[in-house]
């Protein structure tokens, strides 16, 4: 399929009309929903969803004929096969095919019917494992990545080369999001493919519930990562599809950051948990520090609002229920 009829020359003084026909790609996951969510929130009420039976965004054919037929303006690319250090390790190449597969037939579709504007949201894994702390925009490419999720991480990097290739090509108002970790509702709490947050509130419930002695945790606990709430990012997202126009990556984050066995330990006084914590040494710590500098969203006029602890109450007396 070739382009719209006449296009080529976009509309860059396009403001996002409460009217407007909205995809949000992924919409019943994690970061999908908390957009969903805002975007009704805030008055945004035409949108043109599909969950993953109705719409394989992996069918280049699929996803062409979708975006033809609903010619949505504005596009916000959350889909993404997703999960932690197991199993990004387990399924690189799933990881690095779906996700490859997803956004750049996304992307394409989006140049080819005119989309106003799309929001492409990658991961804080893009940066190099060992490059400076905090992480800046300009880091990407540095140096080498984390291995155990190279796959995912290469992924993400070829989205947003593929947006800036868009708009330096075809002039489209392509746009990247770097959100740092994430939770909230709609998190996976899977014991194998979970991220750490959600996976250890599910391991210290357990253990509270079987009156287990203790708790194990992956490697040393030293490594220190940062935690953004999935709503503060779904509120970034609209900010930044309102104000937002440039290439290249965009970090979303919280600006701090906190070790994982501080986080283990913060989780287990939040759950109620009176039990041992132990190491697991054989297995992977993963990258070292993973924190953003969000200097360039803050001077854009957008911070978070919800405080760690603050949000994982939130979040564990909304699940709680769910994991007996």
């Amino acid at each position: 399929m070739e382009p719209v009829s006449g296009f080529g020359a976009f509309n860059y003084a396009a403001t996002m009309n409460k009217s407007d026909k909205i995809f949000i790609a992924g919409h019943q996951g994690m970061v999908g929903s908390a957009i969903l969510r805002n975007l009704q929130a805030a008055g945004y009420h035409n949108f043109a969803l599909r969950h993953s039976k109705q719409l394989d965004l992996r069918q280049q054919s699929e996803v062409q004929h979708f975006f033809y037929r609903e010619k949505p303006a504005f596009v916000f690319l959350a889909a993404a096969k997703v999960g932690g250090i197991l199993a990004n390790n387990t399924y690189r190449a799933e990881f690095l095919y779906d996700n490859l597969l997803i956004e750049a037939n996304v992307i394409h579709a989006a140049w080819q019917t005119g989309v106003k504007k799309l929001l492409f949201l990658g991961s804080s894994c893009i940066y190099p494992k060992m490059a400076p702390q905090p992480l800046k925009e300009e880091y990407l490419l540095a140096g080498p990545l984390e291995p155990t999720n190279e796959p995912y991480a290469i992924a993400k990097i070829a989205g947003i080369k593929l947006c800036d290739a868009y708009r330096a090509q075809y002039g489209c108002r392509f746009v990247s999001a770097m959100p740092t970790n994430l939770y909230g509702p709609n998190d996976n709490y899977h014991p194998e493919n979970s991220h750490v947050l959600p996976a250890l509130i599910r391991k210290f419930h357990e253990a509270k519930r079987d009156q287990a002695p203790f708790v194990t945790l992956w490697g040393s606990g030293k490594p220190r990562r940062e935690f953004l709430h999935v709503d503060d990012l779904a509120e970034a997202c609209l900010h930044l599809m309102l104000h937002c126009d440039e290439p290249g990556p965009i970090n979303v984050g919280t600006g701090t950051d906190i070790t994982i066995l501080e986080l283990a330990r913060l989780i287990r006084q939040i759950v109620g948990y009176t039990g041992e914590i132990r190491h697991d040494h054989s297995k992977p710590d993963g990258t070292p520090r993973k924190l953003l500098d969000v200097g360039k969203l803050n001077k854009q006029g957008w911070k978070p609002k919800i405080e760690l602890e603050q949000g994982i109450r939130m979040v564990y007396a909304a699940v709680k229920d769910q994991l007996q």
